[in-house]
């Protein structure tokens, strides 16, 4: 149990700085990132395979390519692009808090599964974990939503339409990877064929094969992939997205998945599900980072309310408390 709460906590650290690539990259659409993103994963995945390819392919069934489709566009293409049309209409903090509900819908999604604590035990860290993204959105439609300077005129300027556009875009990315979540978790503990490492190596070619053929398409559709909204006042620099997409490839994709899976395949979903909140807090602090600034009041009652409600509910999946 330690070493899976400690691989989701890793996971998390990861997974945050998929929040920070749609500022890197304002003049891309999100689709433009998706499809960056997960090319580059693809390609990174197939090197990293190459020597245990055959191994692998030998294991794999009619079931586990259906499996890793299903999951490749669930979890990894349309969650992000969903996820990246948050970042640039609400920003990164209320993106990121209202994907950190994610604790909540795996917790319930998984109630009935083996090793799970009975939900009416966790509803108090749960309420908890709400009582924080409760924070965050409060913050941010009370004005506080952005940073300082530039960042906070935009905010100040940026119409509610697109805000509310935004929160809808990062519950889309909610709904996705809590369906993935619970998908690859209880396809892991069925299957024990695969390795962690070996099912996110497939995982990443999967969501390779499924980038390119989106990316054909857009191509062959002529200009679907557009610009974002902010794309007219800031220069197109593909070198710069070619890089950044393979840093997120190779450390959220990469690594991340490789060690969410081991933590998945150690703990009960209704732990498991706890873990992601982790990906909130390191994206809310890279976030600060990013907009030089420290957490507002709101967003620091947040923080401590995710963290408590997460502590809390490791302590109760403990089978020894004392430790």
């Amino acid at each position: 149990m330690g070493i899976g709460v400690l691989c989701g906590l890793l996971a998390g650290a990861f997974w945050g700085m998929v929040f920070i690539a749609p500022k890197l990259l304002p003049a891309f659409s999100p689709w433009e990132l998706a499809i960056g993103r997960y090319l580059a994963y693809g390609i990174v995945a197939l090197a990293a395979t190459l020597p245990m390819l055959r191994r692998i392919l030998r294991k794999l069934t009619r079931a586990d390519c259906i499996a890793l489709l299903r999951q490749a566009f669930t979890g990894n293409l349309l969650y992000y692009v969903l996820l990246a049309f948050g970042v640039q209409l609400a920003g990164v903090g209320p993106t990121s808090l209202i994907i950190g509900i994610l604790p909540i819908t795996v917790t319930i999604m998984g109630r009935r599964d083996h090793g799970a604590v009975p939900l009416s035990k966790l509803i108090v860290p749960l309420l908890v974990v709400a009582a924080g993204i409760a924070c965050i959105n409060i913050d941010l439609f009370s004005g506080g939503g952005g940073a300082h300077g530039a960042a906070a005129a935009d905010a100040v300027a940026r119409p509610v339409w697109e805000k509310i556009a935004g929160v809808l875009c990062a519950v889309g990315a909610l709904v996705c990877w809590s369906l993935y979540a619970v998908d690859n978790a209880r396809y892991l503990q069925r299957n024990p064929h695969f390795s962690g490492n070996e099912w996110s190596a497939l995982y990443g070619l999967s969501t390779g094969f499924v980038s390119a053929v989106l990316a054909i398409a857009g191509w062959a559709a002529g200009g679907l992939f557009v610009g974002s909204i902010s794309a007219a006042a800031t220069p197109r620099d593909w070198q710069w997205f070619w890089m950044v997409n393979s840093a997120v490839a190779i450390g959220a994709s990469l690594i991340g998945n490789n060690l969410w899976n081991i933590a998945s395949r150690r703990l009960p979903l209704t732990l498991s599900g706890q873990m992601i909140v982790f990906e909130t807090l390191f994206a809310l602090a890279y976030g600060f980072v990013f907009d030089h600034r420290w957490p507002r009041p709101l967003e620091m009652a947040a923080i401590a309310l995710l963290m408590a409600g997460v502590a809390w509910s490791v302590r109760l999946h403990a089978p020894d408390k004392s430790a």
